[in-house]
């Protein structure tokens, strides 16, 4: 995809947003928002010890403002995992036979917030800004930051939905790899650093949230950062079911997509997670 595309592209996002916002004061009115901070905190932890040996810990913080101006959210969330695994051992090039090592093999954190100011009850501007870190993904960091558009599309007891739509830019560093050399013996392994990467970016994001019953709720969220270089997508969708007022076990399902990677590894990183919510006084 070329620069001119991509500035296209942001443009036609913008243009379609637009008409949106400027109707949006004729619009019904978006229920009454939750006044002052909400939030909630994850936490999962699975260990297997025996035979072989295991630990995989999952922990999310979601903090939220909302009231008749400020639209803001804040996250934090991190995943690790250590396990016994098989690793060969080479002798002038030769496996001759495996080790079993205790071993990290995931490592993944990110960190981000956007603060939105409304112009009216359902149009608000926003600035977003976020940092990725995997030692295991097609990216070893990413940050991406931008500006745009935000709209709230419906908001009642039962569902709500929202996007959000702008410009940015992103910097990010794919991990290293390694390169073997098979014309001398032994084969050279040669490992690559890739450099650092830096392009204009759109952004978009969809939240919806929906309530099945009291107990029960299902929300979505998609992430699309696209330039020409890489495009990144995140979906994550998760089912909480509530047992007491601030207690809740939730089934979460997460998928990170890069276009851009590095030899020898997967365009798509799945995490599957069951995990205890704890809901902070004022969420619903």
């Amino acid at each position: 995809m070329s620069r001119t595309t991509l500035y296209a592209g942001i443009f036609s996002l913008s243009a379609l947003a637009l008409p949106m916002l400027a109707f949006a004061d004729d619009a019904p009115a978006a229920a009454t928002p939750s006044q002052g901070w909400s939030g909630s905190g994850e936490l999962g932890l699975a260990a297997a010890s025996g035979n072989t040996k295991s630990q995989n810990l999952d922990a999310k913080l979601a903090l939220a403002y909302e009231d008749d101006f400020w639209k803001d959210a804040f996250f934090l969330d991190a995943n690790r995992a250590k396990s016994t695994v098989k690793t060969p051992v080479l002798v002038d090039g030769v496996q001759v036979g495996t080790t079993d090592d205790y071993t990290t093999t995931a490592n993944h954190f990110d960190a981000g917030g956007s603060l939105g100011y409304k112009f009216s009850p359902r149009a608000y501007v926003v600035g977003a800004l976020r940092y990725d870190h995997d030692d295991f993904a097609p990216n070893r960091w990413q940050t991406a930051a931008s500006i745009g558009l935000g709209y709230i599309v419906l908001k009642d007891a039962t569902n709500e939905l929202s996007f959000e739509v702008g410009p940015g830019y992103k910097r990010y560093q794919q991990q290293s790899y390694t390169v073997v050399d098979e014309t001398v013996t032994p084969p050279l392994l040669t490992t690559v650093q890739p450099g650092t990467e830096g392009e204009a970016i759109a952004r978009a994001l969809v939240n919806y949230k929906l309530a099945l019953s009291d107990s029960t709720s299902l929300q979505d969220t998609l992430l699309a950062e696209v330039g020409s270089k890489n495009k990144y997508y995140q979906n994550d969708i998760g089912l909480a079911v509530s047992m007491t007022s601030k207690l809740a076990l939730k089934v979460g399902y997460e998928t990170r997509y890069n276009s851009d990677i590095a030899p020898g590894l997967h365009h798509a990183d799945q995490l599957f997670t069951t995990n205890l919510v704890y809901n902070f006084p004022g969420s619903k």
